[in-house]
């Protein structure tokens, strides 16, 4: 099956910087906006992209991963000529082996991108929140008769030492590359979205591989030894809203950023649709005593206490007395009675007792999913 572009998204990390939130989630399948998983966001990009074909690695804790995803259906990557692949580490007659960078899960997957005979291969992560057009970059691509293309944004100055910053020369040709580096020479960070031709990267890894020599690493391994060969390596500068939300705070910081109303997103956005499994609920109920201002509350919420500034995700319930201001409640959280929660996270199908607080402070305050805090709730 020959397809020009493959697209590979890596969905495996585990995510520890996330705590209790991916305690049994991997983290491209934590909630985001009230409706959305956070691997939504790349999964539609492909879909809007055109491309038809998607491998997601997994690794960490795929359960949820792989029910959100199921046949690719809701992003439209169920048809005849397309398709979306869960792949997952597997034993050989080497042994089994876990995935031991973003270069080694595509080495340990080139049966399976052989199969599918790309011309190109894309390589995204499952944990951005963003809007791309892939079609373009390869556009891209093609024009400078590249072998490896970074995507890169460019980041306050002062940030630059979090990165992995690219130096380019005039043509945006990257002429070296400095992972996190103390003075860094730029603020063209990457990524972490590259189009490689995969003849040539097949051959790098392969070769690599024979020798022991293992390239790990995109980062760390691979780009260096692009660049160390002389291979045409270019930048490809993105100028929209991308956020990484591998941390407790940019995850907070992405949520309020959702629902301000400049939302950089554009979510209403009819002809760059963010699309997800679609669950069936009720519509919510906001009662009468219950006040809700600047707030995205969806489907199967019940409301009846005070909500501001703040994400209710679908089947939240929110009890009389309580208030819930600058915070992102996942699906399926019960809050009962004469509650304060701000400044929060609340993970997925927790339960927070009748007069308890949770409000951060120095920091984001965070409950975990299926966490319960607080005394038990009053049902009537």
């Amino acid at each position: 099956m020959k397809t020009e572009m493959l697209a590979m998204i890596l969905a495996g990390g585990q995510g520890t910087r996330l705590g209790k939130l991916t305690k049994d989630i991997a983290k491209p399948a934590v909630p985001f906006g009230g409706r959305y998983r956070i691997i939504d966001f790349t999964l539609s990009n492909c879909a809007n992209s055109n491309i038809s074909n998607v491998g997601v690695v997994t690794q960490y804790q795929p359960l949820a991963l792989n029910a959100h995803i199921g046949n690719g259906s809701s992003w439209g990557l169920d048809g005849i000529n397309s398709g979306v692949t869960i792949l997952q580490p597997y034993s050989s007659q080497d042994g089994g082996k876990w995935f031991e960078g973003t270069a080694h899960a595509i080495y340990q997957n080139i049966a399976y991108i052989d199969q599918m005979d790309p011309q190109f291969v894309l390589i995204l992560s499952g944990d951005h929140i963003y809007k791309m057009d892939y079609d373009v970059m390869l556009e891209s691509h093609i024009e400078n008769k590249a072998s490896l293309t970074v995507a890169v944004i460019e980041v306050p100055i002062e940030e630059a030492s979090r990165f992995g910053i690219m130096n380019t020369d005039e043509n945006d040709r990257i002429i070296e590359f400095d992972e996190k580096p103390e003075e860094p020479k730029s603020n063209l960070a990457s990524m972490g979205i590259y189009i490689f031709n995969w003849g040539r990267l097949r051959k790098l890894l392969v070769n690599s591989y024979s020798k022991d020599d293992q390239m790990l690493d995109f980062g760390k391994h691979v780009i260096p030894a692009y660049l160390e060969s002389g291979e045409n390596v270019f930048a490809y500068r993105f100028d929209g809203y991308w956020k990484d939300v591998g941390t407790i705070d940019s995850l907070w910081e992405a949520s309020m950023e959702f629902i301000a109303l400049d939302n950089p997103l554009d979510i209403s956005n009819r002809a760059w649709k963010i699309y997800s499994k679609n669950l069936i609920s009720p519509p919510h109920f906001i009662t009468d005593t219950a006040q809700v201002e600047n707030s995205l509350v969806n489907d199967g919420c019940y409301v009846a206490g005070k909500v501001v500034h703040s994400i209710l995700s679908s089947e939240v319930q929110v009890k009389e007395g309580s208030f819930i201001e600058d915070s992102f409640v996942m699906p399926g959280v019960t809050v009962g009675k004469n509650v304060t929660i701000k400044n929060a996270i609340i993970g997925e199908n927790a339960i927070i007792g009748d007069n308890a607080e949770v409000i951060g402070e120095t920091e984001i305050a965070v409950v975990g999913n299926q966490e319960v805090i607080g005394v038990q709730i009053d049902e009537n």
